[in-house]
This record gives C-alpha cells, structure tokens and sequence, in this order.
C-alpha cells in the first residue's frame, strides 16, 4: 500500500511535472505504448525536450539535448537503470551486474574488448560467417534460383555460435540442422522464444514480479522456461569456469607463458586469468558467480544479429549500394579478412555506421537519477506556463527518470537534415558537424551510448558485423521477399522485423537470396 500511495503521489511531487508533455494513453503503461508511433509528432508539438509518463505515469524527463544526455552519461554512477527496467532485464537474459547500472570491475573485463583481444578472435568470426555462407549456398543450389529466407532466425543463430566460441569457448552449434540442438542453445532459444512470443502479457507479468515479490512464485510458462534456462546456464557456466581455472592453475604452475599453456582465445579465459592475476587485492577479485554473471552475456548476440537483419534489409532496398559495397569487397584479395583489413574498407564501414544510425537495435534507454542534481542544457526549453528553462533540477531522490532515445537522436533532421530517415552510406563522407555534440562513444551515434557505461563489446559486435558482411555480400545478392511497407519494428528488448499481416508467427525477415555470378 505504501508503494501504491507513492506512486500515485509523484505526479504531484515531480519536479519536471511544469513541462509541457503529451497526455498518457492509459494509467497503467503511460504513454509507452505510443512511443514508437507518436515521438517524432511529440517532438514537433512539444519541441526536443518534454514530460514523458512511463509506468504508472510516473514523469520522466525526455530529452534530444546533447548537453543534458552527455551530463547523465558522464555521470553514469548517479543515474543507472531504473529498478523496474533492471529486474525486467534481468529476468530475461538471466544476467546481473551487465543490466543493473552497476560499476564493472576494469581489471577483468575491459581487456577482454580491447582491439588487441578482438584480433585473437578474427579467425572463429571468418569461420562462422563461412558457415552460414555455406548453409545459404547449399539452399540457393538446391533451388536453382533465389530462395526465400528468414535472415533473422540464421543471422540469430550465427552469432549466438560466435559469441560461444569467442566468449568462452562453447560450441554451440546452432547453425548445425543435422543433428540434436546443444543444450545450452536449446535453454537460450526456449527463453528468447517466451519472450518474443509473450507480448505485452509478459511484460505485464514481470511487472507485478517486480513490485510484488510473493508474485514470483505464481506457476507461469515464462516462468518455468526461464528457470529451465538459468539453471543449464549456470550448471554449463560453472562447469566451464572450473575447467578455466584449472587450466589457468597449470599455466601458472608450469612456469611458462600463458600463451604457451592456454591455446584457447576466449574471453572467458581472459576474464580468469585476470581475476587470478597475484597483483589483484583479495577484496577486489570475483567469486565464481559473479564470473558467471559477467562473462554469460549470451544475450548480447540479440543486438549483432538483429544488426545485421536490418542491414541485409536495408541493402535489399538499394540495390546499387549493395553492388558498390560488393565491388570494394571483391577486391580484397582474401577470404579470410584480419580486423585491420575490414577497417580499411571505407565504405563497408559507412555501410555499419549508416545502418547502426538508421536502424540501432536498441530503440531507446531509460536513467534514474539517485540523487538531487542539476541537469544543464545546451538549448532553453518552456515550461508549460511559457517560462524560458535552461535546466531541470533534481527535488526528489529517484522520482525523475531520463528518456534516452537512441534512434530519434539518430535520425533527428536538425543533426543529419531532411533525407535523414534515408539510408544513405555516402553522408558518412562528409559528416555535419552537428553530429559533433552527439554524445555518443562510437560514430557520432548513440546507438552504443557513451560515457563510463558505454557498450563495453562494440568493437567485438562491429567486427561481427563487417566479417559477416564481407563474407555474405560477396557471395550473394539480397532482394525484397515482401513489399518493405510489410514490415515493421516490434520492440523486445531489441527491435525486431515482423511481418505486418502475421504477427502471430514470431519475429521473422524474409528475404530473397541469389547466389552472385559476376558478369
């Protein structure tokens, strides 16, 4: 009741509740629901700063104000996710401290994603990506002309096998159609199943979860799966952490390098043998779980293959940039590409950055600030009375909560101009400069945030994408199965196609695939 009489109280108590904003849609989701239809008229009436209602319309702050966004992301300590949004994700990919907001440990983890690290995984990407070359070959010869298929479902599988060799060593095998589905796979594909075929009833039932604990314990078939998932997760986790640290004990017992003891690449292998360096305080070193929590980011195969999906969709469209970025490919005399090789691609990278800003798998992030603070902007706003405001100050300890939307700030027309909503490679030539004060860690987006609790992984999920690209669009053309207009953006975690006609059917991207014979 106490939680109740909060929530219903913060409206009246909020300290953005004189902004101008559109009214919620319904008491319970706010304005969410409109979201994805209704920001871009919400920005045009309200301007690029307003109250949004979240949950329970409760009032956040939604802001396009490169000054105000580069102030929270800064001062990322103060403004994590919001519970609510923390436990949702939570018990969805099974993880903890990669979605609660809190601080990474730097000795452990941030090395595992440095370029250096990324190189020793060049060889399994080209491997993989060969792989799901040669599936898709083998359908198009068997048809003798271009086959239809769901690039969303191989592309999903594909990194889901990368991010299983690379990230600890695990063959997965998703992509293998012959034999039984490895069982960590089959944990994965049960639960991220639930989830895109939950709908907002899920959604709804992890809320109540969260605000009301006994809850949990109500028989559900989320429910079920998920502990099903979490419990091979941590049975084949745990497995695969002693058998690390055995082989780490070895290495240091044998006084030799570790290169020379441990042939594996993985980042698993990296997170251990750094939490078990003699120079790391005893404090400061990671139990087993919490190893465990830190390395199963199996999740964040989602945002690479959902990546990709969008970008064989969007060269579908153009066919004339698909076939200039195939002629830059062509000409590398390789099959098997180093990581400075496919960064020396300029338009392959234009092609990323274009389709990462278009189509950011993510669509939006939310903050909540943990104390009284003062945000600064770089452009005044009004107040709904018409007073001129230049900053937002913070009255109430976690009562405001900040919209960060990563593809309206992509895609806004006062930073990329009029054909912003165009997918358009060649803007990479010459960027605006307005696009300088996005901030943004990687290309003048925020599609991988920016500040301390940036994407850590960007730089392994942009050498997924450029390896599987150049593998893939040297060896097919992609045309459109369906009418473009047919398919639309649900969000489920990730944004994810879905046909418009059949929704019931699951996330799914249907696409023609020919198999390229030069001419």
């Amino acid at each position: 009741m106490w939680k109740i009489a909060v929530i219903l109280t913060i409206p009246y108590r909020s300290s953005i509740r004189h902004l101008r904003g559109p009214a919620a849609t319904s008491w319970l989701s706010g304005n969410i629901h409109r979201w994805q239809v209704d920001d871009a008229a919400w920005i045009a009436t309200y301007g690029p700063t307003f109250k949004f209602k979240g949950w329970f319309c409760v009032h956040a702050l939604y802001t396009l104000d490169a000054k105000a966004l580069n102030h929270v992301l800064t001062h990322s300590s103060n403004y994590p996710k919001p519970g609510t949004v923390a436990f949702m994700l939570g018990k969805f990919l099974s993880v903890r401290m990669c979605v609660s907001g809190a601080s990474l440990c730097p000795f452990p983890q941030n090395p595992a994603f440095w370029p250096a690290q990324i190189r020793e995984l060049e060889s399994i990407f080209v491997e993989k990506a060969h792989e799901l070359k040669n599936v898709w070959k083998a359908r198009t010869l068997m048809s003798q002309d271009a086959v239809t298929i769901d690039v969303a479902s191989d592309m999903s599988k594909t990194a889901l096998d990368m991010i299983g060799l690379a990230g600890f060593n695990y063959p997965l095998n998703s992509l293998d159609e012959s034999g039984k589905p490895n069982e960590l796979n089959a944990a994965f594909t049960s639960v991220f199943g639930a989830l895109t075929g939950g709908g907002r009833g899920t959604v709804y039932t992890l809320l109540l979860h969260h605000m009301v604990p006994l809850s949990r314990y109500l028989p559900g078939e989320f429910s079920r799966l998920r502990d099903a998932s979490q419990e091979v997760t941590r049975r084949v986790g745990m497995q695969l952490i002693r058998e690390k640290k055995a082989d780490v004990v070895k290495a240091m017992s044998s006084g030799k390098e570790w290169s020379e003891v441990l042939g594996s690449r993985d980042l698993l292998t990296l997170l251990i043998k750094a939490n078990m360096n003699s120079n790391i305080p005893e404090h400061q070193r990671l139990s087993d779980e919490d190893v465990l929590a830190r390395e199963f980011l199996i999740a964040g195969h989602e945002t690479t293959s959902y990546g990709m999906t969008w970008c064989l969709f969007a060269l579908a469209q153009v066919p004339e940039v698909q076939q200039k970025l195939r002629e830059e490919l062509l000409a590398v005399e390789t099959e098997a590409p180093s990581m400075d090789e496919l960064n020396a691609l300029p338009y392959l990278d234009a092609v990323v950055r274009e389709t990462l800003r278009v189509h950011p798998p993510v669509r939006h992030t939310v903050r909540v600030a943990l104390k009284d603070d003062v945000i600064p902007f770089g452009t005044p706003f009004y107040d709904r009375h018409g007073r001129v405001q230049d900053c937002v100050r913070q009255v109430m300890r976690k009562d405001m909560q900040v919209i960060i939307p990563i593809q309206t700030i992509n895609t806004s027309e006062a930073i990329w101009g009029e054909d912003t909503s165009e997918f358009r490679p060649e803007r990479w030539e010459m960027r605006p400069d307005a696009a300088q004060s996005v901030p943004g860690v990687w290309g003048n987006l925020m599609t991988f945030l920016g500040g301390p609790h940036a994407c850590i992984g960007y730089r392994f999920a942009l050498m997924e994408m450029k390896t599987l690209l150049f593998v893939l669009v040297r060896s097919f053309t992609f045309g459109l199965a369906l009418p473009a207009e047919d398919i639309i953006k649900k969000s489920a975690i990730v944004q994810r196609p879905y046909i418009r006609n059949a929704l019931e059917k699951g996330s799914q991207l249907p696409l023609r695939v020919t198999l390229y014979k030069p001419t």
